[in-house]
């Protein structure tokens, strides 16, 4: 293993201080651990909170800031944060408008995002959460119920902060937040795997010239491996998965304030369609150049044309990673004039930053 820390036990924490001196304009408290917008909470502003598993930079906390999330939750690499982390970030961030909890799907993060939920409720403040679900790849996995959650976070985070920005209340940001990751859809790939330090090892094995189609964001496996193919034959594969994607039901679960308790309803997502505008995301897992995502992209471009998508906005680079995963993933979330005039409103946190 040949990574850039001192000690494993201390590769978070010394990650924060840095994050911290780099950054005044964020809070980073470590003990227990959460990033938060200096100045919060702001009166009558909704605060929205994300948090997961370390490994993923820029998510989430380099997503904190003015326009996207109010605050973060680090979890160990790969490890969901504690609930005690997101209640102490929550009682930092929140005003009296509420908070809105951006949940990506696996286990342990909606879990404990649960429990927060029901800590902030106790506390006399008003709480919904959010579950991000847009892999494609996937149904179930060993860390999910239904598909996991990836690349629409980062949209969904942008979109939502925007529009707690202008002044939407808690019931017009979880309304939102719900038609954007209903709109989104997403399928990543691998090279390479990643090493967690604690492991010390790779955590899957691929050959020399072996590829993992539909990797999770953690490593686990996706729907097959075959042997390395052109960039173009790739690309092809995961963008006609995420068009060809029909309806898909799930069921949400949603805190019923007025109850104390959590209900259930379904919702379906509808298919992408001729006619559609994207807002597209080449991403890389952490250890793809840049230069090898506009070769994706490219070829995404090409395909979204032919079948008569428009690609109204994009992002090209790692936003949501995989430590050193050599790979890549695609998202297109479908838009409409709501989204566009979120996704175009100013922003300023340490990874994304425009309008300002």
């Amino acid at each position: 293993m040949k990574k850039l820390i001192n000690a494993v036990e201390n590769v978070l924490i010394e990650q924060l201080q840095g994050m911290a001196a780099a950054h005044p304009e964020l809070t980073v408290n470590l003990d227990p651990r959460y990033i938060v917008r200096a100045g919060a909470p702001f009166a009558g502003k909704v605060a929205i909170i994300s948090g997961g598993g370390s490994g993923h930079e820029p998510l989430h906390g380099g997503f904190v800031g003015h326009g996207m999330l109010t605050a973060a939750c680090p979890g160990e690499v790969f490890t969901s944060p504690t609930p005690d982390q997101m209640y102490e970030a929550a009682k930092a961030a929140a005003s009296d408008a509420g908070v809105v909890f951006i949940v990506k799907n696996y286990t342990g993060d909606v879990l404990n995002f649960e429990t927060a939920a029901e800590m902030v409720h106790g506390e006399g403040f008003k709480v919904q959460n959010v579950i991000v679900d847009d892999d494609v790849a996937v149904k179930d996995s060993l860390y999910t119920a239904g598909r996991r959650g990836v690349g629409t976070t980062v949209i969904l985070e942008k979109v939502v902060g925007a529009a707690a920005e202008a002044g939407y209340d808690l019931d017009a940001c979880v309304e939102l937040a719900r038609k954007v990751n209903s709109y989104g859809r997403s399928m990543g790939m691998a090279l390479t795997s990643c090493t967690v330090p604690a492991a010390g090892k790779p955590t899957f094995v691929l050959g020399e010239d072996e590829t993992e189609i539909g990797v999770g964001i953690h490593g686990e496996p996706g729907q097959y491996r075959e042997k390395l193919r052109r960039v173009d034959a790739i690309t092809e594969t995961l963008t006609h998965e995420i068009l060809n994607d029909g309806p898909y039901k799930r069921t949400l679960r949603e805190w019923d304030r007025e109850n104390a308790t959590w209900i259930e309803r379904d919702m379906t997502d509808e298919p992408f369609k001729s006619g559609d505008a994207v807002i597209a995301l080449v991403n890389s897992m952490g250890g793809t150049p840049v230069s090898e995502l506009y070769a994706v992209y490219r070829k995404m471009a090409q395909i979204c044309e032919a079948r008569g998508i428009s690609i109204a906005r994009k992002l090209v680079g790692p936003y949501i990673t995989s430590l050193e995963m050599q790979g890549f993933s695609i998202t297109l979330v479908k838009t409409d004039d709501e989204i566009l005039k979120f996704w175009d409103a100013p922003v300023l946190t340490p990874a994304l930053r425009w309008g300002m």
